[in-house]
């Protein structure tokens, strides 16, 4: 793979509401489009931070590839905003014809930007999630350690980011202008180091929607996390593939979607109020 991150944090002048001219922090926003052995994919627009590992993680939540041993080569060349993706035997995805242009792609509530392969959706029923218990405590020490880690958002706003959790650990968190974006490049990690998502916990500060919720199924993660509300085909979903939806999630306060397998172990303080009932 090709290294070309860039910088996530650019510095342009503006004025504030007095008229007085500052420099102030912005984020990036770059469109790059994803080709597979030649045959163009689809453009995202991102934040360029990690563009390899978005490129793989996108490709493997779309179920396009079975391993990232399929996958020879990904070269981004930010001068032409493409991603050259080569696959070993050179006749593009597998489960996937672009030249047939019957290609079918869902639109999402991905901040305008998100899209769903209609090969994807035929193949999500395969990733339904085991039983696996959750414990409250765990989502609260989730909430304490991701706060520490959105370095971006602290300086210049208009970003979301998303971690990767066990047991209170961020293992990762990769902040983008679309919770989709990294989402994927979580995944694009995943994917190169083998890693379970079994006994992880995946915050994110967007919105639980369906797309969301796919995508946690297809890695393996039983739980999201987020600050945000959920969408009620993301809960429909959630509750066909055995994901825990934890919305609204702020301090010791959340809302808990799908919580048949949540450990409640760790209750706040009843209020006087309700003590007193």
């Amino acid at each position: 793979m090709s290294n070309a991150g860039l910088e996530s944090i650019h510095q342009v002048r503006a004025h504030n509401q007095f008229g007085d001219e500052q420099t102030i922090n912005i984020v990036g926003e770059l469109p790059l489009t994803i080709k597979i052995d030649g045959r163009e994919l689809v453009t995202l627009m991102t934040l360029g931070t990690h563009p390899e590992k978005l490129v793989l993680g996108y490709l493997r939540n779309q179920t396009l590839f079975e391993r990232p041993g399929e996958i020879a080569s990904i070269k981004v060349d930010w001068e032409r905003e493409l991603a050259d993706v080569t696959t070993v035997d050179g006749n593009g995805a597998p489960r996937l014809n672009l030249d047939s242009g019957s290609l079918r792609r869902t639109v999402t509530t991905g901040c305008g930007q998100g899209t769903v392969l209609s090969c994807t959706l035929d193949k999500l029923y395969d990733h339904r999630l085991p039983d696996i218990q959750i414990k409250q405590s765990a989502i609260y020490n989730v909430l304490a350690q991701v706060a520490r880690h959105n370095k971006a958002y602290r300086m210049a706003g208009s970003v979301h980011g998303c971690g990767l959790c066990r047991e209170g650990e961020v293992l990762m968190f990769i902040e983008d202008v679309g919770r989709h974006n990294a989402m994927d490049t979580i995944a694009g990690e995943m994917w190169l180091q083998e890693m379970s998502g079994h006994d992880k916990i995946f915050y994110t500060t967007g919105r639980l929607t369906s797309e969301i919720v796919m995508k946690a199924a297809l890695m393996g993660i039983p739980a999201l996390v987020s600050r945000n509300g959920a969408t009620h085909m993301g809960f429909e979903l959630a509750e066909e593939l055995g994901v825990i939806l934890i919305a609204r999630a702020k301090s010791r306060q959340f809302t808990a979607l799908n919580a048949k397998n949540l450990v409640f172990d760790q209750p706040p303080p009843l209020r006087k109020s309700q003590s007193e009932k």
